[in-house]
């Protein structure tokens, strides 16, 4: 009890006058602590409101992120990461069969080579035989001359196939090494990849149902609060008695200080004050009844909400302590690794690139040089074959360069063999260079996406969900200091309870224990019973005053016409009541 509260019930004790402060003090104090009740209940109601967003925030993140493709992402990319030693292997076959094509056509070209360097021999053989022979000179001058051309185109060739035998001598030696390097990290980088990837997701539904339980909860609370607030009529109702009370003692003093109460004798007086009594004090008894049912039930709600804010606070630490971070950075270690991987895949597709489009670039040189050389072929053909003519012509004299140009012919042919071997190698060439690089989209930029996108999608949700989760924990320890403060502030039985008892039983010993009789001036009093009974808003009210003031012809038939009258009224609030 407070000590404005003792203060005023020690001077209603000392004396009769203390009944207004009395009351006045216990209707302040039963106004003023539901008011702050009500004010503590609706912050409560506010914190749990937006510990309920958070909640739902954090749920939409993660029934969001459920159904999404991350997962699908992060699963194609360990398959695709688990394919590459598959995919190297095929790489690496077809570089192979690059590398013996290229030494096939290796042969043929040495074997040009070979023929060009005999069809010199045989030009400059030609040359110097005809050395006598004025009308040869220009000849064996000019076929050297184009034999000098085919062998630089020849020599042409051969340089175009030893870069590219050059580009797939790398090409396999660093194929061999990505190839030993994906058979002793990608099983085990996949594989960490996949078990992360699946610890997250667990994480993320043992999350969600803590976040399900603690939304059950808190709503829970929410319905338990807003009971609380409606239960809080109470104080109200208790309220609007007390100035019933205090009313009643008012329009007793005015109608005692008025023209009808000044002709009463002390007898009647002092019996008309102690019906008063009785009725204030049966008015108080029973409102201290309902006060004390009514907070009972009020204090109980609120101590079963202290329950449930413990668990709430039980599953924030939970959620809390959940290790989101720990499995990021383990999964982020092994995209890491995986990058290192795909660097590795990025390197070896860039050089199998430049070695299928070098293929591709060489094939078509060669198939050029090959046209070169069948022209210069050609034309030696045709030069010994003129002077095969010639040379019969002369006699004697033309045998000697006519043997020269029929090897000059001989040799020239086959340089056709050579050359059309390496025609039909060339689509060979062309179909393994192929199968080093195919046209399609870059498989290691994917795979770097895929991670990048997986990756990305996973931290963001995870960010976004530690962020609601400070928001979240915040929220739930604020609901707990709320509702510890509720508890202590809405325990109204032990301090407006008593005084409020306090004051009924002051009323009873002043009343007494007898009812005095009034009968005989019921008349007199009619008009002071029906302004009383007016004062109800509330139906226990009525009964109770019908119960202490005796039901006489007069009061009765005053009641009556006083019911007529306010029918309507009487009518809201028993409906309200």
């Amino acid at each position: 009890m407070t000590n404005g509260a003792a203060s005023a019930l020690q001077a209603f004790e000392a004396s009769g006058s203390g009944i207004s402060e009395t009351l006045e003090a216990a209707r302040s104090q039963v106004e003023e602590r539901f008011l702050e009740g009500g004010t503590v209940l609706l912050s409560v109601m506010d914190v749990l409101n937006r510990l309920l967003s958070s909640l739902d925030n954090v749920t939409k993140v993660l029934d969001a992120n459920e159904p999404s493709d991350t997962g699908a992402d992060l699963r194609s990319t360990v398959k695709s990461l688990t394919d590459l030693p598959i995919s190297e292997k095929a790489r690496q076959d077809a570089l192979s069969s690059l590398a013996d094509t290229g030494n096939s056509l290796r042969k043929h070209v040495a074997d040009m080579q070979e023929t060009m360097r005999y069809l010199r021999t045989f030009a400059v053989t030609a040359k110097i035989t005809g050395a006598g022979l004025p009308e040869f000179a220009g000849f064996a001058q000019e076929i050297l001359e184009r034999i000098y051309s085919g062998t630089a185109e020849v020599n042409g060739f051969a340089a175009h196939l030893d870069s590219l035998e050059k580009e797939v001598k790398v090409a396999l030696s660093f194929g061999t090494a990505a190839a030993r390097s994906y058979s002793e990290t990608v099983p085990d980088v996949a594989r960490a990849l996949q078990d992360n990837a699946r610890k997250i997701a667990e994480h993320r539904k043992n999350f969600a149902a803590i976040a399900r339980d603690v939304s059950a909860i808190a709503r829970g609370i929410q319905s338990k609060v807003a009971s609380t607030l409606s239960a809080l009529q109470v104080g109200d109702i208790t309220r609007q008695r007390i100035e019933h009370v205090q009313s009643t003692f008012a329009l007793l003093d005015e109608f005692l200080g008025a023209e009808d109460g000044r002709k009463l004798d002390a007898d009647a007086r002092r019996r008309l004050e102690n019906v008063v009594h009785h009725l204030t004090a049966a008015q108080m008894n029973d409102m201290c009844k309902d006060f004390h049912r009514g907070s009972q039930n009020v204090v109980k709600t609120i101590a079963s909400l202290g329950q449930d804010t413990q668990e709430i606070l039980r599953l924030r630490d939970q959620m809390s302590g959940g290790g989101q971070g720990n499995f990021m950075r383990a999964l982020e270690s092994s995209v890491s690794a995986a990058h290192e991987i795909v660097k590795q895949v990025d390197q070896a597709t860039r050089q199998a690139d430049q070695v299928s489009q070098s293929t591709l670039g060489t094939a078509a040189k060669l198939l050029e040089a090959v046209g070169n050389i069948r022209v210069v072929k050609t034309d030696i053909h045709y030069m010994a074959l003129n002077t095969n003519l010639r040379c019969s012509r002369l006699g004697e004299e033309g045998k000697s360069i006519n043997v020269v140009t029929a090897e000059l012919r001989i040799f020239a042919a086959k340089l056709d063999e050579s050359a059309d071997a390496i025609v039909n190698g060339l689509p060979t060439l062309e179909a393994a260079a192929g199968r080093i690089a195919p046209a399609s989209a870059d498989p290691a930029g994917g795979l770097g996406e895929n991670l990048a996108s997986a990756v990305g999608n996973i931290r963001a949700a995870a960010d976004t969900v530690e962020d609601d989760l400070k928001v979240l924990s915040e929220h739930g320890g604020e609901v707990a200091n709320k509702i510890s403060l509720l508890i202590a502030k809405l325990d109204f039985q032990r301090d407006l309870g008593e005084m409020l008892a306090r004051c009924a039983d002051v009323l009873e010993d002043v009343a007494g224990a007898e009812i005095a009789d009034i009968s005989d001036i019921a008349g007199a009093v009619a008009p002071l019973d029906r302004k009383i009974f007016r004062l109800y808003t509330i139906v226990q009210e009525r009964n109770v005053h019908r119960d202490i003031v005796p039901a006489m012809e007069q009061r009765t038939a005053a009641v009556a016409e006083t019911a007529k009258v306010g029918d309507d009224e009487d009518l809201v609030a028993d409906a309200l009541f």
